[in-house]
Formats: structure tokens, C-alpha cells, sequence
């Protein structure tokens, strides 16, 4: 009976023995692997934590630079890129110091170049169009990764290109922050409200140039906001009302004499969608100068609206149309020089803002002979008689090719 007991001990010993051996081989491994596990961490986070950036994101159709940068021309770029470059750098050392102080600063700018440069000439911003490329030029050179992207024209294409890169970047490790310059438009609340966590609202920084608009300034609390004193415009561009500068001060100057009555809106570039609603006076007509042998012959269709009759200096001539030459409609509305005038439109802008979102085909529903096949935007949708209102001022904000020569009656352009 001892022996038999013996025997029990000895094998139980054994068993515990082989257990205790298993466990210690399971330990050491679980504790190869959690180092294993650590190193492949620490490179990770290495990894991570390698070459760290801010991304500066901006629709510079609306995000506008100082007008004496503008008129600066190439010198005025790098001294914006400058000032954008130590504003930036100012904000993440002051208000974000968990970012790493070697972090770099990428700033990239979408616009329609050719339209803006038009547009900020014809506003008098600067002296001659030209002097805009200039200054995007002089902003790209000074910094190796500040970069002005020309989108070229047609609707929403810097809208749908920032939308794009925002949401690209926004899970992106390496970056460590957005500052989003959209202060003019309301259309990128549709973005922004997508997101409401906090680990990821408090890596975007809403930078303003002009005010907020409505929707934007309500987000105000959910998103932090930056401005840059004395580095984008504070005032939105108005097409009116503004002195005209020449092309060259070496042309010959032929005052003309304009009423309110013949004011018209200066061209805007063919597919340039301005950020701004301008703002248009209204006047009685007024009789026509008694002394015609002072008009300028060659005079363009376009002088800023005004409220009384006013001298300005014509611009650089243009070949246009003679009057006798166009077979105009009676059912157009015209000036006394022949110039086509659209009657004046009332509208809210947040429904013209939604409508705008919904890619309806203006062609289709504004005129019935869509001639696409298949057609990129909707025909489908049924509107309702506000929709069809903001549809018909969507259409006016895209420029007539034929400007105020045009004599197609059913056209739905702006003149």
C-alpha cells in the first residue's frame, strides 16, 4: 500500500512538472511576443510622428489677398506667402501645442484663374489683369510647398476639388491640422456638418477673410476660427461702382458720359462663378447727351452701375458688333445704345444656395432642348415653383458668351 501510494505521488510530481513546464514556455513566449508587439508600436508611432504638417486649405474665388498685395503683383505673392506662412506658425505655437514644433505648413489655393484675374481687374483691385498671375506666381515660387492651383473655369470645380482634399487629408496621421479658408460660402456647411466628434472637429480651424456667412457663423461654437489681420480682404468684391482701370496708362483716354439708365454689369469670363451677389442701383432714365461727337465709338458694352451720370475712362478696345450689324428682338429689353439689360430678380439666397447643390440641368428645365446624351445633371426632378425661381437666378449667374450682342429671346444667361 506505501508503494502504491509512492507510485501516486511520483506521477502526480510528474504531471505538475510538465505543467509547470508548459507554463513557463507559454510565459516566455507571451513575453517575446509583447516585446515583439512593443518594438513593432514604437516604429509605428515613429512612423507616425515622421515629417508632421499643417494643411492650409482655401477657395480663393471668395478667400481674396489684400488688394495692395494684389496690385504688388509677383512681389505681393511672396509677401502674402509670408504673412500666411507666420500667421499659421503663430496659431499652432500659440493655441495648438501638442503639434510638433518641426511641423511644416502646406497651403493650397483653388481658383479659376483667368475669372479672378478678369474679375479683380474690372473691380479696379488692380491696374491690369495680369498682375494677378503675377501675384499667384510670386506665392507658389516663395515656399516649397505653398502651391496655388488654377481649376480653369465651369461650376463648382474649386468647390468639388477642396471638398475632395479636405476629406483626404482629415484622415491622414501625417496631418496634424486643417485650417480651412472658406469664410465666403455657405455651401461648405454641407461639408462641415458631417462631422461632429470632437477628436476630429478640434483638428479643423475655420479661417476667416470676409465675415461668415449664416450657416458657417452658427458652427462657430463647434469649430475653432482664425484670422489673419491684414492678409485677406474683409470686404466682398463689388463689380460696381468701382473705378476702372486701364490696361495701359499709355492708351489714349476717351471720357464718355454714362447714365444710370445705361449702366450695365461688366463682362464676366465665360464659366466664372463670382462668390459675391452684386448690388445694382436703380434710376430713372435719363435723356440722351446733346453732344454725340463726345461718345467713344468704340466704347464696350459694360460701365459700372451708378446712381447719376458720371465720367469714366474707357478701357482698352475691344472689337465689338456694330449696332446695324445685330438684328436685335423686340422682345428683348435693351438700353438706348442697343446693349440687352436683364430685368431684376428677387431671391433667397439659401434656396439659390440649395438648388445650386442639387445638379439639376439648367437647359432642360429652363428651355426644354437639352442637347447632351446622356446628360451629366438631372432631368428627372420635379420642381416646385420657388425651385424653378432659384433655378432661373442659378442660370443668370453663369455669363452669356454673346454678353449684351446676345438676341436669342429664350436665352438664360446673364447679359
Amino acid at each position: 500500500e506505501l508503494l502504491s501510494r509512492v507510485d501516486k505521488l511520483d506521477e502526480s510530481y510528474q504531471q505538475m512538472a510538465l505543467d509547470h513546464q508548459r507554463e513557463t514556455q507559454f510565459n516566455r513566449e507571451g513575453q517575446l511576443r509583447e516585446r515583439k508587439l512593443q518594438d513593432e508600436l514604437r516604429k509605428l508611432k515613429a512612423f507616425m510622428n515622421r515629417d508632421p504638417f499643417v494643411l492650409v486649405l482655401i477657395d480663393g474665388d471668395g478667400m481674396i489677398f489684400e488688394d495692395d498685395l494684389l496690385r504688388k503683383g509677383e512681389l505681393g505673392g511672396k509677401e502674402a506667402a509670408a504673412g500666411l506662412w507666420n500667421g499659421i506658425k503663430d496659431h499652432v505655437h500659440n493655441r495648438l501645442p501638442d503639434i510638433p514644433s518641426d511641423c511644416r505648413i502646406m497651403a493650397r489655393i483653388y481658383a479659376n484663374m483667368k475669372g479672378l484675374s478678369e474679375v479683380c481687374w474690372r473691380a479696379g483691385l488692380v491696374e491690369k489683369a495680369g498682375l494677378v498671375e503675377e501675384f499667384y506666381r510670386g506665392f507658389t515660387g516663395s515656399k516649397i510647398l505653398f502651391d496655388f492651383v488654377d481649376v480653369g473655369p465651369g461650376k463648382d470645380r474649386a468647390d468639388e476639388k477642396i471638398n475632395e482634399l479636405f476629406r483626404l487629408h482629415l484622415g491622414n496621421f501625417h496631418c496634424q491640422h486643417i485650417f480651412f479658408g472658406c469664410s465666403h460660402d455657405n455651401g461648405y456647411a454641407r461639408l462641415l456638418e458631417q462631422y461632429t466628434e470632437p477628436m476630429i472637429t478640434d483638428r479643423i480651424t475655420l479661417l476667416e477673410g470676409v465675415p461668415f456667412e449664416k450657416e458657417l457663423y452658427a458652427m462657430k461654437a463647434k469649430y475653432s476660427t482664425t484670422k489673419i489681420e491684414n492678409l485677406f480682404r474683409s470686404t466682398k468684391i463689388n463689380l460696381y461702382n468701382q473705378p476702372l482701370y486701364h490696361a495701359s496708362q499709355s492708351l489714349q483716354q476717351h471720357p464718355i458720359q454714362v447714365s444710370a439708365h445705361d449702366s450695365m454689369s461688366p463682362p464676366i469670363p465665360n464659366g466664372y462663378q463670382s462668390p459675391y451677389q452684386p448690388i445694382i442701383g436703380t434710376s430713372t432714365p435719363s435723356p440722351a447727351p446733346s453732344n454725340p461727337s463726345t461718345m467713344n465709338p468704340k466704347a464696350p458694352t459694360w460701365a459700372s452701375a451708378a446712381t447719376s451720370a458720371v465720367q469714366i475712362v474707357s478701357p482698352p478696345a475691344t472689337p465689338t458688333p456694330s449696332l446695324s450689324s445685330l438684328a436685335f428682338s423686340t422682345e428683348i429689353p435693351r438700353n438706348r445704345l442697343g446693349q440687352r439689360i436683364d430685368p431684376p430678380t428677387v431671391y433667397d439666397k439659401e434656396e439659390v444656395d440649395r438648388v445650386r447643390k442639387m445638379k439639376l440641368c439648367n437647359v432642360h428645365f429652363l428651355r426644354g432642348d437639352c442637347g447632351y446624351d446622356p446628360c451629366t445633371h438631372s432631368h428627372s426632378k420635379k420642381l416646385s415653383k420657388s425651385e424653378m425661381a432659384a433655378l432661373k437666378t442659378v442660370a443668370r449667374m453663369v455669363p452669356c458668351r454673346q454678353g449684351s450682342a446676345c438676341d436669342d429671346p429664350k436665352c438664360m444667361y446673364g447679359h
